[in-house]
């Protein structure tokens, strides 16, 4: 297997984090973390707010992940969040770190101790590495790789290290664009995209409020352009996925 310090170059992490700075959507990010999970000879990354002592699930606390679902809907469902020897580390140190699900820290209470094993070892998950990052506003967070590779080498540490805490930090930019987005959409703007997201068009949403088809395609523009997509379909898109409409 190719490792990802040999396949993996300067220049590759220069172009990737230059990439990563254009990028405007979670999913744009999405799609960069498959490619380097790939690269790294890695199964499966998360990206995720650190969970507070009182949260219990982790599902509610990832933000871009291509973990199975079922994998993901097992873990909450068998409730590992609450003893995770990862988390407690997490919460504890900013350092990175590898784990094993079979030896080392990673010993969890009687009750799911081989519940988590055997959950990890089905989708070939028992080894990885979590990376504690931060963004400007002080929130905790950790990008992780997880799969069935050797464990990673110090290199790779450092390398999937460094690109972690930009990764973090570019999605807590999208996700301050989105809300600056929110902030200055005006109430028939929104008014508008909720209805176009009914499947109204331009003469039915005109028909609704009462206004000239010209006015609501205007509308229309104008949020498209604030929310920095292409069309209305997009600006439709982005806008459910950041909860300005439902």
């Amino acid at each position: 297997m190719t490792t990802f310090e040999s396949a993996v170059t300067t220049a590759f992490i220069h172009d990737t984090i230059a990439e990563l700075a254009t990028f405007k959507t979670q999913f744009d990010v999405f799609r960069l973390m498959k490619r380097i999970t790939e690269a790294c000879g890695a199964r499966a990354f998360m990206v995720l707010n650190i969970p507070p002592a009182t949260s219990l699930d982790l599902s509610s606390n990832s933000i871009i992940t291509n973990w199975p679902a079922e994998l993901l809907s097992s873990y909450d469902k068998i409730a590992l969040l609450s003893d995770s020897p990862v988390i407690q580390r997490l919460r504890a140190a900013t350092t990175p770190f590898a784990y094993n699900v079979s030896v080392g820290f990673y010993q969890r209470a009687d009750r799911t101790e081989s519940p988590a094993r055997a959950l990890f070892e089905r989708f070939n998950l028992p080894r990885g590495a979590y990376f504690p990052v931060h963004d400007a506003s002080g929130s905790r967070g950790a990008v992780s790789f997880s799969g069935d590779r050797d464990a990673f080498t110090f290199l790779e540490m450092m390398q999937l290290s460094f690109i972690s805490s930009h990764v973090y930090n570019r999605l807590a930019e999208i996700r301050d664009l989105d809300n600056k987005s929110t902030d200055t959409l005006t109430e028939r703007e929104i008014d508008c995209l909720n209805w176009t997201a009914a499947g109204k068009t331009s003469v039915e949403i005109a028909e609704i409020l009462g206004l000239s088809e010209h006015t609501i395609n205007h509308y229309l523009n104008r949020a498209t352009k604030k929310l920095d997509t292409v069309n209305r379909t997009q600006a439709v898109a982005k806008a459910l996925r950041i909860g300005l409409i439902k």
